[in-house]
């Protein structure tokens, strides 16, 4: 796994403090970072200088879990993301142009999985988001975009009730977000109901958000089909109401599970990612 940092495995390793490990490396790398705690999950926030916004254009906020499913080594879910992140931010310290990103390396993830959203982490950044009446961000989560060639939008969200300012602000963050797959990854993209990761916090806080990942090209047009021959699919996918999860992409059967290890990330993802990160601080979407 020539493709991978030596740290890698002492992230995904079973007792490693994991935000412990991601300060410990930020102030190695001499990036400015606070840690927020919000009931018992610790955000990281990455401080960068006035410099890297310009009022002129939308904020761009980018949510990272850090945290995994328990007995997983979460090398997808979510280390991959965390690191190609990592990457992202050291190139960002060598860019003289304006990126207006923030970087929000989230604690608790998981828990919503396991109990719902309103006990994942990220509820509470949406709250404090809300309370301080910023809710016009281009907010990204980045998750699972370790393994494959295929940059995957996801639509979920689209078909929620919400209010009319909601569903336009939200279908805009989308429209924009393909066409920035389409710029970074012609004909290899594609728009698909993704199980909700940290953007379903500040979709239930009234927020718009979406989440970005990684599938490999047989998987991504197997479940496509799929959702195409059955439309109760898609329902029963985003409630976790499956009768067999056979029918999930192999990646995603990964998740949470002992097989989610390094040997199953792929270089391709990474040079993917790095494609759409770059292209993401350079865009400008007026306020």
């Amino acid at each position: 796994m020539s493709f991978l940092p030596p740290e890698f495995a002492e992230f995904v390793a079973p007792q490693t403090d994991r935000c412990l490990f991601l300060t410990n490396w930020l102030e190695a790398h001499c990036i400015s970072y606070s840690v927020i705690t919000i009931e018992n999950s610790r955000h990281i926030f990455i401080n960068f200088p006035t410099s890297c916004y310009d009022p002129m254009f939308r904020i761009k906020t980018l949510l990272i879990h850090y945290d995994r499913a328990p007995n997983s080594p979460g090398a997808n879910d979510n280390s991959a993301a965390v690191f190609q992140l990592l990457s992202f931010i050291q190139k960002l310290k060598t860019r003289s142009a304006p990126h207006n990103l923030r970087i929000i390396f989230t604690d608790g993830e998981e828990m919503g999985a396991m109990n719902g959203v309103s006990d994942q982490g990220a509820f509470g950044i949406a709250a404090r988001f809300k309370k301080l009446g910023i809710i016009n961000d281009d907010i990204i989560a980045i998750d699972s975009c370790g393994r494959g060639d295929v940059l995957v939008i996801s639509s979920t969200g689209r078909k929620n009730s919400g209010s009319a300012s909601f569903n336009r602000r939200l279908e805009s963050l989308y429209e924009r977000t393909l066409k920035l797959a389409s710029e970074v990854s012609t004909g290899k993209w594609v728009t698909l109901p993704v199980p909700y990761s940290d953007n379903a916090a500040f979709i239930a806080s009234g927020i718009p958000a979406i989440a970005i990942t990684v599938l490999p090209k047989e998987e991504a047009s197997d479940l496509m089909r799929n959702l195409q021959r059955n439309k109760k699919l898609e329902a029963e996918l985003l409630t976790h109401n499956l009768t067999s999860t056979d029918i999930l992409p192999l990646t995603w059967r990964f998740m949470h599970t002992p097989f989610d290890t390094p040997e199953s990330l792929t270089e391709e993802s990474f040079v993917l990612m790095e494609k759409f990160l770059d292209k993401l601080a350079a865009d400008k979407t007026l306020v």
